[in-house]
């Protein structure tokens, strides 16, 4: 995983609410992201048009690009249309794949970000990562964080459900990213911020135990709350340490041996409750938080199993056996029991046939 990049401690602007992006305008204005008015906007597919040709007229001076995918090739086409542009600031309007390509195109170009995003998909929105696509398949980016963030209630009900429920496994997901933390220094010395940690958590803890679905704006704003704060944790630490631990390690170890199996915060939360399987199996602890996280995903109605997103029990297990090679030093459950094919076989056995029985 490359180092990231320290941006500010915390965005300059966070609104969500129903109704935000019309404060993207006032907020353009901010002599510390533009001062002389010369924005772009970058848009992916779906709503992004929209919202751009609704913010335009509050603008003094714009041009609309519209980014081709989450791809490092669309990334480096925008930030050189950024560079010949003398653009001071760039806007980001969509979801997931365009705010990514936009914060890797800024950050090359040199120049801050906006990110205003139109589904809850995962902590990319508002973080210091980049997950773009290129030739070898996908890889994470150390990027700059968003100067400022807008959510706008109204366009994220407007996404696809199955987009806006996937944010929670992500969020959930910092639990297991902040025990594998605390396991890395305790088995080795690594180092920890206790800041960054406490957000994670906080994030995680808020989302865990809200009473509420996608269909309440409370349940939506803490939701993009916590996803903003799992990126403020990565900012933070200078890592993806405190949101991303063995969990992530098996999503990208799917995304790497089955493409196209389900999206990031499905497979980031499957990849958190079976991590806390393995510690409570090998370990004696996590058993409390392991239930919980089930509840939580059976509550929203979030792929649980292997066999809930068309995987079967060995190609889960050769997934948990590849994860480590995905974040070559990074230490997590997964590296401190160095599971054969064999052991996560009989793993992933025992996980499924808990929730089974």
């Amino acid at each position: 995983m490359p180092q990231l990049m320290r941006s500010l401690p915390a965005p300059l602007s966070v609104e969500v609410r129903r109704g935000a992006v019309a404060a993207l305008g006032e907020l353009l204005a901010d002599r510390r992201i533009a001062t002389e008015g010369r924005v772009a906007i970058a848009v992916g597919p779906g709503q992004g048009d929209s919202i751009a040709e609704r913010v335009r007229p509050s603008l003094q001076a714009c041009d609309v690009f519209h980014v081709d995918g989450g791809t490092v090739d669309a990334a480096v086409s925008l930030s050189s249309k950024l560079r010949s542009g003398w653009y001071e600031a760039v806007v980001g309007i969509g979801g997931g794949q365009t705010i990514d390509a936009t914060k890797y195109a800024a950050t090359l170009a040199g120049i801050p970000m906006v990110s205003v995003a139109t589904n809850l998909s995962h902590d990319g929105i508002c973080s210091p990562v980049a997950s773009l696509r290129h030739d070898k398949g996908k890889g994470s980016f150390g990027v700059a964080m968003p100067l400022a963030m807008i959510v706008d209630l109204d366009y994220v009900r407007a996404a696809p459900d199955r987009l806006v429920r996937a944010g929670i496994g992500d969020v959930i997901s910092n639990f297991s990213a902040v025990d594998d933390w605390l396991l890395a220094a305790a088995d080795c010395g690594e180092p920890v911020d206790r800041l960054a940690l406490t957000v994670a958590r906080t994030a995680a803890e808020a989302l865990l135990f809200q009473p509420e679905s996608i269909e309440s704006d409370r349940f939506l704003t803490v939701l993009a709350e916590g996803l903003v704060l799992s990126g403020m944790a990565m900012s933070f630490a200078g890592s993806s340490r405190p949101s991303s631990g063995g969990d992530h390690e098996i999503l990208h170890a799917i995304d790497q041996l089955y493409p196209g199996t389900a999206n990031h915060g499905e497979l980031a939360g499957i990849g958190t409750a079976f991590c806390y399987h393995l510690r409570e199996r090998f370990l004696g602890t996590g058993g409390e938080r392991l239930a919980q996280i089930a509840a939580c995903l059976d509550r929203h109605g979030l792929p649980k199993l292997p066999g809930d997103v068309g995987l079967t029990e060995e190609q889960f297990a050769e997934a948990v056996v590849y994860a480590p090679q995905t974040r070559p030093g990074r230490y997590t459950i997964l590296e401190r029991l160095e599971l054969d094919k064999s052991a996560a076989l009989k793993s992933v056995g025992e996980y499924v046939r808990s929730f089974e029985g």
